[in-house]
């Protein structure tokens, strides 16, 4: 099999303030809080988990939230841009409620012939929504003020910024199974043929851009799916044999990831579909409780000690 991914899996973003950020992600955009846990590395720290109600891979977007943490700048050598897919005609009531609620966003626009609007978390990290001619069934999460023809429906693309395209575009291709699809102005697209939706990663190349600075506001790695533990162990190989180093498969709970860093800079994670979110809770009570690894149960007391509570 030469196409082991099969369209983007997560993504991995750091914030500041947790409750900001909860307060963001479920009431302003609506999405479903998936799960509730800990940085693997940091348990002091947690690791918030949003997607659709389903809590599909290729919806889920994360986030390691870290009071205090100083201000990130977007700019070569990561992703600086995360899209999520919406249904057509939703640009209105979205644009109505990012002016209502004071969110900051920019002019509509239009990109690879489908319309386009960006606009900034309270970190600063730039999201887009886009009304994608391509069909995507999957179903956004509903809320009382947020219906499901306006509803966010997982992730069209993610934009990676960097000096020079061709050793990532090459990374792209040859190992993860993208092909290219068209350019617009600088901005190079490629599409997993595999991926039902959420497959499109866009390359932005900027030779005189400025480095970014990781920490708040900016994405921390992105993640492409494979569908089960063969698939990545064969992947691993294929890494490795291009001289590139990459970690062994870790154990994340919900899925198996490995990690590497593409030639450009920008981490790239490998996860698998499997075991999924519902693995230590059913479907309709993802999210409501603290879920930790099975390292750090003994020790939930001190832990929720030191994590600051969210309110709704």
């Amino acid at each position: 099999m030469n196409n082991l991914t099969t369209g983007l899996h997560h993504v991995t973003a750091i914030a500041g303030n947790a409750q900001r950020n909860y307060h963001f992600y479920t009431q302003v955009l609506g999405l479903r809080f998936v799960k509730k846990t800990v940085n693997f590395d940091d348990p002091g720290t947690y690791h918030f988990y949003y997607g659709n109600y389903a809590a599909e891979p290729g919806t889920i977007l994360t986030f390691f939230p870290w009071a205090n943490i100083r201000q990130g700048r977007a700019g070569i050598g990561q992703a600086t841009s995360i899209g999520y897919s919406v249904p057509e005609g939703a640009f209105g009531f979205w644009k109505e409620r990012f002016d209502a609620l004071g969110i900051r966003s920019l002019p509509p626009t239009e990109r690879f012939g489908a319309p386009l609007v960006g606009f900034f978390d309270p970190d600063g990290l730039l999201l887009e929504l886009t009304a994608s001619a391509l069909s995507d069934a999957r179903l956004g999460h509903v809320t009382n003020e947020i219906p499901a023809e306006m509803a966010l429906k997982g992730f069209h693309q993610t934009t990676l910024s960097l000096q020079s395209i061709a050793p990532t575009a090459r990374i792209l291709t040859e190992l993860l199974g993208y092909e290219p699809v068209g350019m617009q102005g600088n901005r190079h697209r490629f599409v997993n043929p595999l991926a039902t939706a959420g497959g499109i990663v866009d390359l932005l190349e900027e030779n005189d851009g400025r480095k970014g600075l990781n920490a708040a506001g900016t994405v921390h790695h992105v993640a492409f799916r494979v569908p089960d533990d063969t698939a990545e162990r064969a992947l691993l190989e294929k890494i490795r044999s291009v001289g590139l180093q990459v970690t062994d498969p870790i154990d994340r709970n919900y899925f198996h990831s490995l990690y590497f860093r593409e030639p450009g800079g920008v981490l790239f994670e490998i996860a698998t579909d499997t075991p999924g979110f519902m693995v230590d809770e059913p479907l309709d009570s993802l999210g409501e409780s603290l879920k930790l690894p099975p390292q750090y149960e003994a020790y939930r007391e001190q832990i929720l000690a030191v994590l600051p509570n969210l309110h709704q």
